[in-house]
């Protein structure tokens, strides 16, 4: 990739998706870590009495309330997963990505040490612990994302391959049970995590702006603690002065320049508008309050649904199909978190066929009066015939 800043890019689009790999959506996992904490007899206290005999995972309703309380943890991370999705973009967008990183850091570290600290006598614990670890992990991911707009027309590539990224974190909670069960202690797993927290201060600091990376990406963009180092310039996350002074921003750019993308990943004639056409500017409330909104928000929570009461409950029905085998438990659990591991594989295909279809039908826009936003639409439309098979098929199943 040439141009400035090429390195850096290079260097932050791996890096990102590490983080998002390793940390970012470790929750889905919980089904490992359920079966590694009923080990540690975490909450053993609810079980029946006679269920001592067995051990901790016993006959079918021996310890129905002590699964209850960790599918209520679970409830409760995953709505916080939810919830705050929009406090913590707020954030982002207010405070921009340092900020909204190093509160990331904060949540995440004190999670991962309340939960290496953790004992079976403080086990109500994980009802703070697991929240602050979801909520930590999913800034990891608003402030990721942004990373697409470096790479033009692969943008979408790039955010769904992050996307599945942080779904296959979940694997991280199946390392941890495979360490266990080779002697590796619980404690010294999340120790591990929390020390990882270094490395994301300095990524933090040195891979990532100060502030947003700009959709579209003007030319000679360029962020970092040293972007401008050899070009007459200096620059700290994304100031950049051209005389050599700190504090001068991109508003001394050419107001036009700002309008275009960078040359070497995307035409500017891609996103202009057509001939006599205009983009309206429309409120944010007016998206929000939209009916497209409206329904985009009801799939999306039907879907989420089925995903968490699954996850949520996955030991609990495993351990009562198994009849109390905690061998075959472990072994179901396992091949669970395997199949989550493979998203960071599908997910990509998503966005590569969202980027040529998009580049596709807006070429052809611009030879016609239909102009480029109904060649977006066209480009999404395709996108959802082809994802309603599956949809139907996952609902059928």
């Amino acid at each position: 990739m040439p141009g400035q800043g090429s390195p850096l890019r290079v260097a932050t689009l791996p890096t990102g998706l590490l983080e998002c790999l390793g940390f970012a959506g470790v929750l889905f996992g919980w089904a490992s870590l359920v079966f590694v904490f009923k080990i540690e007899h975490y909450f053993e206290e609810l079980c029946e009495p006679h269920a001592g005999l067995m051990g901790n995972a016993t006959g079918q309703d021996d310890c129905k309330a002590q699964d209850e309380r960790f599918s209520l943890i679970f409830t409760l991370a995953s709505f916080m997963n939810n919830f705050m999705t929009f406090p913590t973009g707020y954030i982002f967008d207010r405070f921009k990505t340092t900020v909204a990183r190093l509160i990331a850091i904060f949540f995440y570290t004190s999670a991962t040490l309340m939960i290496a600290f953790i004992s079976a006598d403080s086990a109500v614990l994980l009802f703070l612990a697991m929240p602050m670890l979801t909520v930590g992990g999913n800034l990891f991911l608003i402030t990721n994302l942004q990373v697409g707009n470096l790479f033009g027309k692969h943008r979408s590539t790039i955010i769904t391959l992050y996307n599945g990224a942080f779904d296959s974190s979940s694997a991280v909670f199946l390392i941890i049970k495979l360490l266990y069960e080779q002697g590796i202690s619980l404690r010294a797993s999340f120790i591990f995590l929390s020390v990882c927290s270094a490395w994301h201060v300095g990524r933090t600091f040195l891979l990532m702006p100060w502030g947003h990376i700009p959709y579209p990406l003007p030319p000679n963009y360029s962020y970092g603690p040293w972007p401008g180092l050899g070009s007459g310039t200096f620059c700290f996350h994304s100031l950049c002065s051209g005389n050599g002074t700190r504090g001068e921003k991109k508003e001394t750019a050419e107001p036009e320049k700002l309008d275009l993308l960078s040359e070497e990943f995307q035409s500017p004639e891609e996103e202009a508008p057509g001939p006599g056409q205009q983009q309206e500017a429309l409120s944010f409330w007016s998206h929000v309050l939209s009916q497209r909104f409206a329904w985009h928000l009801v799939w999306l929570s039907v879907i989420q649904l089925w995903h968490y009461l699954f996850i949520g409950t996955l030991n609990s029905l495993l351990t009562n199909l198994a009849v109390g085998d905690r061998a075959l438990v472990s072994s179901y659990t396992n091949a669970f978190a395997v199949t989550q591991f493979f998203g960071v594989l599908c997910a990509p295909w998503n966005g590569l066929l969202m980027d040529r279809l998009k580049q596709k039908f807006q070429k052809e826009a611009q030879k016609t009066a239909l102009g480029p936003c109904n060649g977006k639409r066209y480009s999404e439309a395709a996108v959802w015939m082809l994802m309603l098979p599956v949809l139907l098929g996952h609902h059928c199943r």
